[in-house]
């Protein structure tokens, strides 16, 4: 009831809830007949709901955050215009200043970041649906403006897994500084994640509550704190026969003036500027949508409202055509990427 009488003077709700009040404020919001975007990264489908939203004549777009979010709308752009065989996202936002243990802050609900790190991670290898532990295939990524992190699987494509099923390879890395992972693998092999209560001195405490509280305290983000969010996106595929590399690359900071996190900036412009394209008629079908397949205009859109915004994010795309023999080259690769994956496959 409270829900209803906050929403029902509105025509659009955006919903920034944790993800674990996601899926039922979102069912709130669709019977009360408010057009919805949604930022809150919740675990159950979505599509579960797109009868309902039918039923009640309101537009619901999924995921539109930095990643999920951006990424889908780039990839929804590009499918309309080449045929992708490869796409790989790398993002993270971290602290500019690097305090261990950690050597991180939450930007966003530390409740969803260790969701993140227990969630099984989903991704496309050879058109195959493969499931890895989240914070497996470790690797080392550079960047020029930050120096080297750390990149390991996460369950970040979501809705692309379905609605992309012809790319055949589809992977998505979140970014710490190198070590983090190290820590935090620590405390999941020790059982500090696991929801079954445990007996302490006749007090029955699950271990992932009494972690979740230590870590809130841990990995605040003070409101003027130094950080940045970094993202990565590339896809690979041929455009009318030609092979081609398009490159995304996105890096924001602290905004002082605003007094603004770059997370926040990233994800809250992606979600108000695809709040603002079902405001102004441009998307107006009913029911629930990923990013993906909302349209090409999205893409446009969005980009040109960041920008109308003072201090926005730095967000450039390069597109590489790829000589024949090194595109042949990373096929040979991927498939021995294949040959040696141990990931369950469904």
């Amino acid at each position: 009831k409270a829900l209803a009488k906050a929403v029902n003077d509105f025509d659009l709700v955006i919903s920034a809830v944790p993800g674990f009040l996601g899926q039922r404020t979102m069912i709130q919001v669709i019977k009360q007949k408010k057009n919805l975007v949604d930022i809150s990264f919740m675990p159950e489908n979505v599509m579960d709901l797109d009868s309902l939203a039918k039923e009640n004549k309101v537009t619901v777009i999924m995921d539109c955050g930095v990643a999920p979010g951006m990424p889908n709308y780039i990839v929804g752009y590009h499918n309309r215009m080449m045929k992708i065989s490869e796409m790989e996202c790398l993002v993270g936002g971290l602290p500019k200043i690097r305090v261990i243990p950690f050597e991180y802050r939450a930007p966003f609900s530390p409740l969803d970041v260790i969701e993140e790190y227990t969630r099984p991670a989903r991704y496309v290898e050879n058109s195959n649906l493969v499931v890895k532990p989240a914070l497996s295939d470790a690797e080392y990524v550079h960047f020029d403006n930050i120096g080297t992190l750390e990149a390991f699987n996460t369950d970040g494509l979501r809705s692309l897994i379905y609605t992309m099923r012809h790319i055949p390879f589809m992977k998505e890395k979140t970014l710490r500084y190198p070590g983090h992972i190290k820590l935090i693998k620590a405390l999941k092999s020790a059982g500090f994640f696991d929801k079954q209560p445990i007996d302490v001195n006749g007090v029955q405490i699950i271990p992932f509550d009494f972690t979740s509280k230590i870590l809130f305290t841990e990995w605040k983000l003070d409101m003027e704190e130094p950080e940045f969010t970094v993202m990565r996106v590339i896809l690979r595929g041929k455009q009318r026969g030609v092979s081609k590399e398009i490159i995304y690359e996105l890096y924001d900071e602290f905004e002082p003036k605003e007094r603004l996190s770059s997370m926040a900036r990233a994800t809250g412009f992606t979600a108000t500027g695809t709040a603002e394209m079902i405001l102004n008629g441009i998307f107006t079908e009913k029911g629930v949508f990923p990013p993906e397949l909302v349209g090409r205009k999205a893409l446009k859109t969005i980009s040109r409202y960041g920008r109308k915004s003072a201090g926005f994010w730095f967000f450039q795309s390069a597109s590489v055509t790829i000589p024949e023999s090194l595109h042949q080259t990373f096929a040979s690769s991927a498939s021995r990427v294949i040959s040696s994956s141990h990931g369950l496959k469904t």
